[in-house]
Formats: C-alpha cells, structure tokens, sequence
C-alpha cells in the first residue's frame, strides 16, 4: 500500500520482509504478535518532529522507512546532528525505559513509516517478553558505542578536513558502497546539515568540498558524490 508521501508502507510487522535483518525487530513469533497489537503506524513527511529534546518521553519509535536525524541544540541555538538513524532503528529507547526527558530532537529527513509504542505498552510488552528485553538491550548497547565513536571522532579529531573525510567514508560504508573502489553516495545532507554533523559552519563545508574537489579526491553532482582517491580520503580521515 502506497502512503501520501510516496512511501511504500509495510502494513504488518508479522509480514514485513526486513525485519530479520534489523535487530530489534528480530523476534520469535509471540513477542511480533504482542508488539503487532500495541503499535500503531504512522507516516510523517520530510522535516516533521518525531520528538524534542527535553519532551517527557511518550514512547518508542520503531523506524520502518526513511531516515531520522538525531540533534542536540546549545542554549545559543547551533545545533550539532549526532547520528543520522536509518530503518530498523529504535527512537526514543533511553528515555523511555528511563523515564527521563528525550536527550535528543529526532527530525525526518526524507518521508517516514514509523511504528510508535506508548511508554506503558513497552514497558508492559519488555517485561512479558524476554527476547524483546534482550533485544533492547543489544539496541542500547549499538548506540552507546555509536555514541562513543561519534564522540571520539568530534573530539580527537584534530581539523574539520578530518572529520569530513571521516563522514564521507563512514557514508560510503553506511550505503554498502565501501568495498568499492570509487564508491558512490548519494549524501542527501545539505552542507549545513553536514555541518551541524562534523561540527562547524556551512561555509567551511562548502570550501572543503571545493578543495577536495580540486584535488580531484571527489566530485560531486547534486546530491551524488563520487570519491575518486579513496586512499587519499582515508589518509585525511587519518591526520
């Protein structure tokens, strides 16, 4: 079934061709009839706010289609994009199960199929399936070393030419694109946005593109980019 937003929408969870191959939703056949009863789907165009940071958590949601940004904003406004979520992903966990207020902002970048539990339903459906209960827990544990790796890529790195280089290669692996010699991406990020990522402004982006591109280490059209000289992507990432 198609959606408004163009979205092809998986109606049942029980059915859905993916979910062996996504973590959390990998579960035996009574904990995906259980959570099948408590979801409810939704789909949400581009820019729409899933959550807010600093929101008491209403519940869980399970990304089906398209991806989600994850932000944090300082007090004077810049904002800084943590990770970029993609299907099969849980929304919205930590707070949840914590009871604490949303840590993060989560913002569709592109049309979304979300299943959204309440917080009372999860909690209730954790505690009477323990498969579900390991599986969260496997979620949080990914993202706790995500975490880590985004902090450490931000914090130790020593120039923005490092932390692009380093984005750009992570996203050749994210798109399966990784073992190929001249990966293709199709980045979907304005320069901003990738900004907001590797923590700097938008004209710094747009200048490191430029110098990359003069150098003939990538070349971009729209919304593709190329990387050309992976080896000497990987030694910037490497600085």
């Amino acid at each position: 079934m198609s959606s408004p937003y163009g979205l092809d929408i998986i109606e049942s969870c029980v059915t859905c061709k993916s979910r062996t191959e996504r973590l959390f939703c990998n579960l035996s056949a009574s904990a995906l009839q259980a959570f099948e009863a408590i979801r409810f789907a939704t789909s949400y165009p581009a820019g729409s706010v899933l959550f807010l940071e600093g929101q008491v958590p209403r519940g869980i949601s399970v990304l089906c289609k398209g991806r989600v940004k994850l932000s944090t904003c300082s007090r004077d406004g810049k904002s800084l994009i943590l990770k970029i979520a993609d299907p099969g992903e849980v929304l919205g966990l930590s707070a949840t199960i914590s009871g604490k207020p949303y840590a993060l902002t989560a913002e569709s970048l592109e049309p979304c199929q979300v299943n959204f539990v309440k917080r009372e339903d999860f909690l209730g459906f954790l505690r009477e399936h323990n498969d579900a209960s390991f599986r969260a827990a496997q979620e949080l544990s990914d993202k706790y070393v995500a975490a880590c790796r985004g902090f450490r890529s931000l914090g130790l790195s020593h120039s923005a030419t490092e932390k692009l280089s380093r984005l750009l290669l992570e996203c050749s692996s994210r798109n399966e694109q990784a073992d190929k010699q001249q990966p293709r991406l199709k980045l979907g990020f304005t320069h901003e946005e990738i900004g907001e990522m590797i923590g700097t402004s938008r004209e710094t982006v747009t200048r490191l593109l430029a110098e990359l591109k003069k150098r003939q280490i990538v070349q971009v059209k729209g919304a593709t980019l190329l990387i050309c000289n992976r080896a000497a992507l990987e030694g910037l990432a490497a600085a």
